[in-house]
């Protein structure tokens, strides 16, 4: 975790589902007019997400972002006109372990993310939840051997969080060194590329803008997001997330259904809060 910054903040990356988003995918009227106050005062704002970028589209519209956006975990990282800046694929071996797995787990769907389509084996009941997010529905294949070597992201989804807590010590273990696993979410295990982490693609980003960590800030809610909290100059977490993220951050805010993300923006970074 980062000292609080008495630098002013410069950039402030966000986390999307959790985050900004309400329950149902949707943005608030405050968290929209909060993005915009941010941007006329001249504070850089970007995304950056555990989704593909097709499904941050949306989204970027709604916000007006202009900057690159993080999307896989930071291990895509998009320009506006679709080019990529940063582009990073899960190792095979780490692939076939994670797969071979997953497969195992009854309670377990496992979702490919490749050639920028989702993919899938079998259709679950957690792909209706997943196609509301993302906007779009999957890929049905006869097998995920032709896309291994260039797999954006393996997604564990189950309504048994207890069994995706279980499963994400397990593939630590067995792939440390190789990718990233974490849960974006409580019923989403996500395997990622090593560099395809927040933390990674805040950094990125702030060079890229040439701001400095200390002028930067990160807001999430997932175990996703405590590897940008731990670079961001100041970290706030939602007031829903689960206590080892809040530990991680250096304040906490409202929940989403709060609209925990415009109170942080409204309170530590346009405010003048006395923790700044």
């Amino acid at each position: 975790m980062s000292e609080l910054t008495l630098q002013p903040i410069q950039f402030l990356l966000s986390d999307m589902d959790g985050t900004l988003l309400l329950p149902d995918h949707s943005l608030s009227q405050r968290t929209l007019s909060a993005v915009r106050a941010l941007r006329e005062a001249g504070v850089f704002f970007s995304l950056a997400t555990g989704r593909p970028p097709r499904a941050m589209l949306q989204q970027i519209e709604a916000l007006g972002v202009d900057l690159p956006t993080a999307a896989f975990n930071g291990g895509t990282i998009v320009h506006p006109d679709g080019s990529f800046l940063v582009a990073h694929h899960l190792p095979r071996d780490a692939a076939i372990t994670s797969l071979e797995l997953f497969s195992t787990q009854p309670e377990v769907e496992v979702w490919v993310f490749a050639d920028g389509a989702w993919l899938l084996r079998e259709n679950g009941p957690m792909v209706a939840r997943e196609q509301h997010s993302l906007g779009y529905p999957p890929v049905t294949v006869e097998s995920f051997e032709p896309y291994l070597e260039r797999i954006d992201k393996i997604v564990a989804a189950s309504a048994n969080g207890q069994l995706l807590i279980e499963l994400e010590a397990r593939l630590q273990s067995e792939i440390e060194g190789q990718a990233q696993v974490s849960r974006s979410q409580p019923i989403y295990l996500d395997v990622t590329a090593m560099q395809a982490t927040k933390g990674h693609a805040l950094a990125t980003l702030a060079e890229f803008l040439g701001v400095t960590l200390a002028q930067t800030a990160a807001i999430g809610d997932g175990g996703n997001d405590p590897p940008m909290f731990h670079r961001a100059g100041l970290s706030i977490a939602m007031g829903q997330a689960e206590e080892e993220v809040k530990h991680q951050a250096d304040v906490v805010t409202g929940s989403n259904i709060e609209d925990g993300a415009a109170e942080a923006i409204e309170r530590f970074i346009l405010g003048a809060d006395p923790l700044m």
